[in-house]
């Protein structure tokens, strides 16, 4: 047995509505069209940071005084490359404490920093005292956002045609 479907006036009238409007937002699709002109962002300034790091030398492996001073004097611009690195990116603490009957058992905190820093420059590399090697770092905020500006161009709106 073949069913055979009858439309009615009302239905052709939905029909052809159903055409006209998917015709009418294709249409419009090209009424919307744009252009976007984009100009970078600078800063009005820049700040520089600046880190001291210390590092003790008696106490470094070495064979000799010379390689252990020279082995403090890496650590003190480790130390220094980590103070910089909090003043950038923070510091991130985790929190511990444990009670027992109300007595506190464990108290625990720990600290780190995580990050990237570029364009540091060793302002100083120095002894304090007989025992302590001490580095101060800076770092040029207008020199980092140039190297930043070399790989990611930052943007914004600077006007928008429509056609």
């Amino acid at each position: 047995m073949v069913t055979r479907f009858k439309i009615n006036n009302l239905g052709r009238l939905g029909l052809i509505a159903i055409l006209l409007v998917t015709v009418s937002l294709a249409g419009c699709s090209n009424l919307f069209s744009k252009h976007v002109e984009w100009e970078t962002v600078a800063p009005e300034n820049y700040p520089i940071l600046s880190a001291v790091g210390y590092a003790p030398i008696s106490i470094q492996k070495g064979a000799s005084e010379s390689s252990k001073m020279l082995m403090a004097l890496k650590a003190s611009k480790l130390d220094a490359y980590r103070e910089l690195t909090e003043q950038v990116y923070g510091q991130k603490l985790d929190g511990d404490q444990s009670l027992s009957s109300l007595v506190m058992q464990n108290t625990q905190l720990n600290s780190s920093v995580q990050g990237v820093i570029r364009a540091a420059k060793v302002v100083k590399s120095y002894p304090v005292g007989n025992d302590t090697y001490a580095t101060e770092l800076e770092l040029d905020f207008k020199l980092v956002n140039d190297i930043y500006l070399s790989t990611a161009r930052p943007k914004r709106v600077k006007k928008v045609h429509y056609y």
